[in-house]
């Protein structure tokens, strides 16, 4: 009896079997014949921020920290911005800034893109490329 009950209201609020000489059995049987329309959701990749601990904690060698972290791809933009060169060489020689989009972020295809920035180029040439790939991969999200 309670499955007839949720089947009326939801047959009532779908707007199913409103005649009132129908039967009940006859209102369930309707309501369940009706196949919904399935609409797939428009997905957007969110801004995904981590905690301190998994954010991108930037280096100039092996045990030396520079104090600067960034926790999301929009920190990571602004810090590429700002910060000494030496971190920048650094990471990109290790594929570290690679490692951390694709595996922390969870962003493969902006991993991908850095990947394929050419290593033979100034420090600077590197930091514009590099910060140019991610910038346009914000400016979709």
């Amino acid at each position: 009896m309670q499955i007839h009950a949720i089947a009326l209201i939801t047959a009532a609020a779908l707007g199913v079997g409103s005649d009132s000489n129908m039967s009940r059995k006859t209102q369930v049987k309707k309501q369940l014949s009706v196949k919904p329309t399935i609409v797939q959701p428009i997905i957007i990749k969110p801004l995904r921020t981590v905690p301190f601990e998994s954010g991108f904690h930037f280096y100039t060698a092996i045990g030396n920290y520079t104090g600067i972290t960034a926790t999301n791809l929009s920190e990571f933009a602004a810090k590429l911005k700002t910060i000494p060169i030496e971190p920048i060489t650094f990471h990109f020689q290790r594929k570290d800034f690679q490692k951390w989009i694709k595996y922390t972020i969870k962003d493969a295809a902006l991993a991908e893109r850095i990947s394929r920035i050419k290593g033979e180029q100034t420090a600077e040439g590197l930091r514009k490329e590099i910060l140019r790939t991610v910038e346009a991969v914000l400016r979709h999200i």
